[in-house]
């Protein structure tokens, strides 16, 4: 098995590709200590394509509950009897509030996050616009939304306003979306990614594990997103709400998630590997080793409607690891 990881190491290093069936080689491992050389050879392609930055990102809930879709493992569907804070959209004075406090925080990109499956209403695109034209000019930071699916139209006045990147996850794969979500379907979330891509953002794009599926749907998954060639991929662990249909779904065990990790990086080496909601209850002790697995980006601060760790401690933790946050792109500067 080692000499399988070193050559395969050795081939994504020199720029080559690893193949699907030996990717799902790589997930069936199984023994700890094959793990854990599993997990040093990514670490050394992230060293290699993304060096020691951290990239970090943090969110706002700028329009909460009451979603017409049914996933499964969302909080905010309208399908659900999940109980969380619902409110309606945001002003424009709030969203900008946030931006600072994340820019503060130490996020190196702000993403502006509604619930529904689009931003219809006049009103609310106008006020999504006015806000991204806000932060351009008031907040040093990258400018990214998370607003459904898009229409040519919207994503046109999202970029003429200043939005840079776009996310929107495809959540799982695709022989596994009729099982997570059934009021819309997995080309729909294609379609919204090849737009965005079309129009000129860069795009984030990733999924959420822990929902039942099986090993090799993880893996096509991560091989449909090499497929679309998105720019960055956020990896989310479920953190089951009450009141969903997920609820009881058991945690995947830590070293399971770092394998997955690992391998996301073996297969995309040049690639953000974000990670983002869950990693505190799934991975509880072993964050740490997020990054030595691969992962090179991750979000700070609180999640849609779960609360997050203290960015302080996450800046302490790179720190720690001899890694640094990445500088805003913008022309801004991350203060610790």
């Amino acid at each position: 098995m080692r000499e399988f990881l070193w050559r395969l190491t050795d081939r994504v290093l020199k720029g080559g590709e690893v193949a699907y069936e030996e990717a799902s080689g790589l997930l069936a491992i199984t023994e700890q200590r094959d793990i854990i050389t599993l997990i040093c050879l990514a670490n050394s392609i992230r060293e290699e394509f993304k060096g020691s930055v951290i990239d970090l990102c943090a969110i706002m809930n700028a329009k909460s509950g009451s979603c017409s879709e049914d996933c499964a493992f969302c909080s905010q569907s309208s399908h659900h009897q999940a109980k969380i804070d619902r409110y309606p959209f945001a002003d424009k004075e709030d969203i900008v509030k946030k931006a600072r406090e994340a820019k503060k925080l130490g996020a190196n990109r702000f993403s502006i996050v509604v619930s529904g499956r689009n931003v219809r209403d006049p009103l609310e695109l106008e006020t999504v616009c006015a806000a991204i034209e806000a932060i351009s000019s008031k907040v040093a930071i990258g400018r990214c939304g998370s607003l459904g699916t898009l229409t040519r139209y919207a994503a046109r006045e999202f970029r003429n306003a200043g939005l840079a990147w776009y996310h929107h996850n495809l959540e799982t794969s695709e022989s596994f979306f009729p099982k997570i979500c059934t009021t819309h379907s997995y080309q729909e979330r294609v379609a919204t990614v090849k737009i965005a891509k079309e129009e000129g953002f860069r795009v984030c794009c990733g999924g959420i594990f822990g929902l039942g599926e099986t090993r090799g749907q993880r893996l096509e998954l991560a091989f449909a997103l090499k497929e679309l060639e998105v720019d960055s991929i956020p990896l989310n662990f479920l953190n089951p709400i009450p009141g969903t249909p997920l609820e009881k779904a058991p945690a995947l065990p830590p070293m399971e998630i770092l394998k997955t990790i690992a391998v996301f990086r073996f297969i995309h080496p040049r690639k953000d590997i974000r990670v983002c909601g869950g990693r505190e209850r799934n991975l509880r002790k072993t964050q740490s080793l997020m990054y030595l697995a691969g992962a090179n980006a991750a979000m700070i601060g609180n999640y849609l409607t779960t609360p997050g760790s203290d960015p302080r401690g996450d800046l302490q933790l790179i720190e720690d690891l001899m890694l640094v946050p990445q500088c805003n792109n913008e022309g801004g500067t991350n203060k610790w």
